[in-house]
């Protein structure tokens, strides 16, 4: 594998200021805004699981939709129904009937390793305890091996299954009537293991090859660790991500809401309600729902040389590694730009914003800046000891700070700058000439982020 050249550095980081009005993209488990106290005083806070998927998913749908640079290749799947995927493809490719493609392909991932639920429920039954992240033509992959093995694998299924219940025993409910199957007594799920007939070593070899990250780009990127099954590689990820916060100190709206029910309003619109007006008064519905604004700093840095290893390991040449290392970054640029998490995009618009600044370096480690902003902006007017605006006072402190770090690192270069704010676009005709040495191409697209 050849080093990154020294015109470029192993980290590209990018760091970003967007100001958001009135959402609600991330929530706790009591469905309230999730923040975080720095600096003194509490901020808002979208974490970085919510912003890592929302870009994974953008740069997927577009690749399988033949657009970007990642268009056509290979990317993951993150999900537990790797049993009912492969199923599908079992039913829909090679005939079988639902129910004993089900079965074979429970058994076949579970004898692999895998661990699933409780097989009472039918809700979980076939679903793996973890989420697994592989490639999206996995299930097609095992189906397709299965159905080539059909006569002796069948038979392994069932002598699996007969001797899966003889090692267990009816679990007794408070009256004595059977719940569900648990090991015997003095028999630990290991040992109960043992009993079993052990997954043919071809197949397995199958599952694994068809498990493995291969080439799916957005896996290489983003990376994954799979315990249940040991001899199955797990990845670590070339992007590291921060969680975003606000800038300034938050505070939340509880907006009250009432829904109308069209029914009873047609109803008394046209004086068809005059019997029993005193039960249909009212909305039809009532309730609470937090909502945020503010202004966020956001940072996520990518690893040109571990992504370059992770596609290395999956098979890539040298120059194939190359060509794709390229375009994953520029996808991973145009994804941390303009993908949003979802929640509430309908009744919010949030996915609809635009970042005010973009700045985007590379350097020979990463560099996070969060500590522009450990001093909450204060939007008071500058004639009142404030910095105005938090949009535009972000942007002086993120650049001043930048410029400064510029100063005193030798390994930051290639500086690029993007706004669709005009008023951020205005402030640095006058801002980047007072920074001194520091060399900041202003880009206008997001391609131009990228060397």
């Amino acid at each position: 594998m050849t080093d990154v050249p020294a015109s470029r550095g192993q980290f590209l980081s990018l760091h970003l200021l967007e100001t958001l009005v009135a959402v609600l993209p991330v929530r706790d488990e009591n469905n309230s805004p999730k923040s975080i106290v720095y600096g003194g005083v509490e901020r808002h806070m979208i974490t970085s699981q919510a912003r890592r998927r929302a870009e994974r998913v953008h740069a997927r749908n577009r690749a399988n939709a033949g657009v970007g640079p990642l268009a056509g290749r290979t990317t993951g799947l993150r999900t537990r129904e790797w049993a009912l995927l492969t199923a599908r493809a079992l039913e829909t490719a090679h005939s079988w009937e639902r129910d004993e493609a089900i079965l074979t392909a429970r058994a076949v991932l579970e004898a692999t390793g895998l661990k699933f639920g409780d097989p009472s429920k039918k809700t979980v039954a076939n679903l793996t305890k973890v989420l697994l992240f592989a490639p999206a033509d996995t299930g097609e992959r095992i189906a397709a091996h299965i159905a080539a093995e059909a006569d002796g694998l069948l038979r392994w299924r069932d002598e699996y299954l007969t001797a899966q219940a003889a090692t267990a025993k009816p679990k007794r409910g408070a009256r004595g009537k059977a719940a569900v199957d648990e090991p015997a007594d003095g028999e630990s799920e290991a040992a109960a293991a043992k009993n079993l007939p052990p997954l043919p070593r071809a197949t397995r070899a199958a599952v694994l090859t068809a498990l493995a990250p291969r080439d799916a780009i957005d896996i290489a990127l983003y990376g994954r660790f799979l315990a249940e099954i040991a001899d199955s590689p797990n990845v670590d990820g070339a992007v590291q991500s921060a969680h975003a916060f606000t800038i300034h100190e938050a505070e939340q709206v509880d907006d009250f809401y009432a829904a109308a029910d069209d029914a009873k309003l047609e109803r008394k619109k046209n004086a068809l309600d005059f019997l029993d007006a005193a039960d249909d008064a009212g909305a039809g519905m009532t309730g609470y729902q937090s909502l945020i604004s503010g202004t966020f700093y956001r940072h996520a840095v990518l690893d040109r040389r571990q992504l370059e290893v992770n596609l290395r390991a999956a098979g890539m040449s040298e120059a194939e590694a190359a060509e794709a290392v390229a375009a994953a970054e520029e996808e991973f640029v145009t994804a941390f730009v303009e993908a949003f998490p979802e929640a509430k995009k309908n009744s919010t618009a949030s996915t609809g914003s635009l970042p005010a600044l973009v700045l985007a370096f590379e350097g020979d480690r990463p560099y996070n800046y969060a500590a522009a902003f450990q001093k909450p902006v204060d939007e008071n007017p500058e004639d009142k000891g404030g910095e105005g605006p938090a949009g535009l006072a972000g942007a002086r402190r993120l650049l001043r700070h930048h410029a400064y770090v510029d100063r005193c690192r030798p390994d930051l270069r290639t500086s690029r700058l993007l706004t669709y704010d005009p008023q951020v676009d205005a402030l640095l005709d006058d801002l980047l000439p007072q920074l001194g040495t520091l060399d900041a191409g202003r880009v206008h697209t997001i391609q131009g982020l990228v060397s």
